[in-house]
Order: structure tokens, then C-alpha cells, then sequence
């Protein structure tokens, strides 16, 4: 298959499959067109002699000198060469191919003056699997100027660029959206593992499955909540837990009974934020913006991406409970009191070996971290006397991304552990005969990756095959 940009209709499966997948990509004629058409009103604008931001100006504190016709290709190299201030490590290469994705999905939009030939340049480098260095740090979401720099000295070095095209290729936010949209997907993919997880929790724990009625939905009826019911219904169908009497409690720990309702949240989360990056993939984010119907280029704020910013600390913050759950189930079916079975889920009541009693450290330490990064960071804003005192505002959009990243990489670690503890539990408790068809298969793809841990023998010091099970969502 090959993604077709038009500058319209960019979806956050094609970026994934792009970034990770290495699909082709290809400039679709109308949007060449368009950049066309945009770079013929620049061009009429710096024939004309009209000031234009960063075009025939200068930019920052630096709008009100002009840039001559001799002088633009001076300009452009250290205007390139002034931004490239980005700090720490690189970036991953599929960061990288979702920020060079972007990019050229906003040039082709037509909104920015770019002749054709640069967004050309940036598919080149995609299809050819180039691997341009882009540095983590240094943007705060205010058009990523720093990262943006990186890409375009990796790709564009040596070529003249026109006037206005070195500012149009920094300012804008595609690495912070190339960097939310892969964020997001790894996003999604953890709430159906948290799902399956969850289902085996409720087997291990002989719980009560009153909880997945059909009207808790109904007389609640949140999106998300619906499709959680359903999905754990679905997991647990065939489980004898259906059958009257099998429940061990008459109502259980929240963390069990509020399950739907908590992962139910985090999906109605998932949904809007989902929303948001997908509309960020194909916005004009960049300054100054070009409408061909009037002929005309102008400055704009379209740069700021509080939107993008706020919807992942908004998926971040409906992340943190349902990791904190997960790691609470594990606790209890790891203590004796709760599960009813032998604490640390070991093999035999009465030895006096730990089972799997360590994994509960491990766990809170996850956990307690996923927490920390769940803190909003979009509310923040920097007093600052940069270009004068006009740019006064930050997103911090990159690092909203990047927090749902390193979130989602703890979480898949929590789920992992809360996975070996369920099958560990169901073993324990007699065995999987009793499980639904959906249960019984994530119980065996976890024993696929690490054994029962039986009397004498101690948990597995890597899980990182279970993790690995996790990524892929149990789906």
C-alpha cells in the first residue's frame, strides 16, 4: 500500500504505518498543485515589494530590517543555522519518519509557501529509508523551531532554498505531532492490553462479574464505558464465573469492580485525543499562512498548539488511575488476605519461599512514576524577553508527547507483571479449565513466554517477552 498526502486527510494509522511500517509515500497531483499555486502568491508578494514576516523581513525582534533579493539565500542558510540549538539524544527513527511525515502533509496543504520540490524531497527521503539526525530537546511547542532545523540541514543542505522557505521549514509543529500520533497509537494499543489483562484479573481473582452487566452501561451511558463492558464481556465469555455461585465476594475491591468504568474512561479519552492529533496532522501549523483565494500571505498564530498540548495531559492524567489499578489488582492477588490464596502466589500453602511476592515492589515503583508523569504541562508559561517580549507563550507540546510516551512504555511494564501474577493466580487456584475462551488465550500466550513458577523455583528476572506481548495489545 502506499499513503497518498494530500494535505487533508492524514490519519494516525498511516502515520504508524509510515514511521514503522516503511509504506511508501506519495504526493498526491492536486496538492502538488496547490503548492504551486501558494508559492506563485509569494512570489507576487516579494515582486510587489509587500512586507512579508520572515519572506522579505527578517524575523523575531529582527521583522522590521528588510531581506533583499541578493540577500535570501544568506538569509536562509543562517536562519537554518541560527535554529539549529536542539539538545540531547536523537530522536528514534520512527520519530523521526512521523516528524518528516508531517512535515510534508503540512506542505502539501498548500498553506505555506514551499515550492513543491521540498515537500518532493521529504517523501525522497522516507521512501529511501534516509535516517536524519534530529535531536530530542529544545522545543517548547511554539513551532518547533529547534528540531525542525535538525531535519531541514539533514535534508536540505546544499540546495538554495527560495525566499520564505527556510522560515516556513522551522516554523511549524511537526515534530511535536509525529511524536503525539505515535505516542497516542502505542496509547491505544495499552488500554487492549489493560483489557485483557483485566479480564485475566477478574479469573484469578474469582471475581464477581455483576460488574460487565449490560446495565451498568446502559444506565450510564458514557461512549466509553459502553465499549468497556462489551470488550470484557467478550474476553470472559465462557468463563464459569458466569455461573451463579462461582464468585468468591458478594461485591469486590474497587480496582475489580471499577474496572470498566476506569478503563472506560481512559478510552473516552483515547477517543477525543485521538481526535485532536488527527486533526493536527492535517492543520496549518505555521506562520506566515498563505490564502491563494485573496492573493495574499499574512502573519498568523496557528503555531500554537494548546489544543494538541492540553488532549495529551488529558490522556496522560485519564492514564494514571487505570495504571494505578492494574498495579493494585496485582498487589491483592499477590496477598493472601485478598486473593485467598498462599501469599506470593506460591506453588503450595505453607512454603516458605517469596513466589512472586517481589513483582509487588516493582510494580509500585512503576506505578508511582507513571503517576508522576501524569502532571499537566501544557498550563505552563515562561515570562520571557525573547523577540522582544512577543513570543510570551509555550505549549510544551513536545514534552506532553513525550511523557505519553515514557508513560505508555511504564505502563506496558505494569501490565507485563500484572499478566505473569493473573497466570500465575489462575494456576494456583486450579487451573484454567474454568477460563473463557479470550482468557484462556491470553493465559497461554503469557505461558507461551515464561513458565509457571513452581515450588522451589522464583520468578523470572526478564519479562521483557511478556512486555513484548503487551505491545502488540492481546489483540
Amino acid at each position: 500500500m502506499t499513503v497518498l498526502l494530500t494535505g487533508i486527510d492524514l490519519t494516525l494509522d498511516e502515520v504508524v504505518r509510515v514511521a514503522r511500517g516503511g509504506e511508501e509515500v506519495e504526493l498526491a497531483p492536486e496538492a502538488v498543485e496547490r503548492m504551486r499555486a501558494a508559492r506563485a502568491v509569494v512570489d507576487r508578494a516579494v515582486e510587489r515589494g509587500d512586507a512579508v514576516y520572515g519572506v522579505t523581513t527578517g524575523v523575531a525582534s529582527r521583522k522590521r530590517v528588510s531581506v533583499t533579493a541578493d540577500e535570501v539565500a544568506a538569509f536562509n542558510r543562517r536562519l537554518l543555522g541560527s535554529h539549529r540549538v536542539a539538545q540531547g539524544p536523537l530522536a528514534p527513527d520512527d520519530a523521526v519518519r512521523a516528524h518528516a511525515l508531517r512535515m510534508a502533509n503540512g506542505f502539501a496543504s498548500g498553506t505555506t509557501g514551499v515550492r513543491p520540490m521540498l515537500a518532493e524531497r521529504l517523501v525522497a527521503a522516507l521512501n529511501d529509508r534516509e535516517k536524519p539526525s534530529v535531536r530530542m530537546l529544545g522545543s517548547v511547542g511554539q513551532s518547533d523551531l529547534a528540531p525542525n532545523a535538525d531535519l531541514a540541514n539533514a535534508l536540505f543542505d546544499g540546495l538554495e532554498l527560495g525566499a520564505g522557505e527556510a522560515l516556513w521549514l522551522v516554523n511549524n509543529n511537526a515534530f511535536s505531532t509525529g511524536l503525539a500520533a505515535l505516542a497516542v497509537a502505542d496509547a491505544g494499543r495499552l488500554l487492549d492490553a489493560l483489557h485483557a489483562a483485566g479480564a485475566l484479573d477478574l479469573e484469578a481473582f474469582a471475581a464477581n462479574l455483576s460488574i460487565v452487566h449490560p446495565e451498568v452501561a446502559r444506565t450510564r451511558p458514557s461512549p466509553g464505558l459502553g465499549r468497556s463492558v462489551d470488550r470484557l464481556t467478550e474476553r470472559l465469555a465462557g468463563s464459569s464465573l458466569w455461573e451463579p455461585g462461582t464468585a468468591r465476594n458478594l461485591q469486590d475491591p474497587l480496582t475489580f469492580r471499577g474496572l470498566p468504568q476506569v478503563l472506560g474512561a481512559a478510552l473516552d479519552a483515547l477517543s477525543y485525543v485521538t481526535g485532536a492529533v488527527e486533526i493536527e496532522l492535517n492543520a496549518a501549523s505555521s506562520n506566515p499562512l498563505v490564502v491563494p483565494s485573496e492573493d495574499r500571505v499574512f502573519s498568523v498564530s496557528n503555531l500554537d498548539v494548546a489544543c494538541l498540548a492540553a488532549a495529551l495531559d488529558f490522556l496522560r492524567i485519564a492514564l494514571a488511575p487505570a495504571l494505578t489499578s492494574a498495579n493494585e489488582r496485582l498487589m491483592k492477588l499477590l496477598q493472601a488476605p485478598f486473593s485467598g490464596l498462599p501469599d506470593g502466589l506460591a506453588a503450595e500453602p505453607g512454603l516458605h519461599e517469596d513466589g512472586l511476592a517481589e513483582l509487588g515492589n516493582v510494580g509500585h515503583a512503576l506505578a508511582a512514576e507513571a503517576r508522576l508523569l501524569a502532571q499537566p504541562v501544557s498550563f505552563e508559561l515562561g515570562s520571557t524577553t525573547q523577540a522582544e517580549g512577543i513570543e510570551d507563550r509555550m505549549t510544551m507540546a513536545p514534552l506532553a508527547a513525550r511523557r505519553l510516551a515514557e508513560m505508555v512504555e511504564l505502563g506496558e511494564r505494569i501490565v507485563a507483571i500484572e499478566l505473569v501474577v493473573a497466570a500465575q493466580a489462575v494456576d494456583v487456584r486450579g487451573g484454567t479449565e474454568r477460563l473463557g475462551v479470550e482468557t484462556r488465550r491470553t493465559f497461554d500466550l503469557v505461558r507461551e513466554r515464561l513458565p509457571f513458577v513452581a515450588p522451589g523455583g522464583t520468578v523470572a528476572p526478564d519479562l521483557e517477552p511478556v512486555r513484548a506481548l503487551v505491545r502488540s495489545g492481546l489483540t
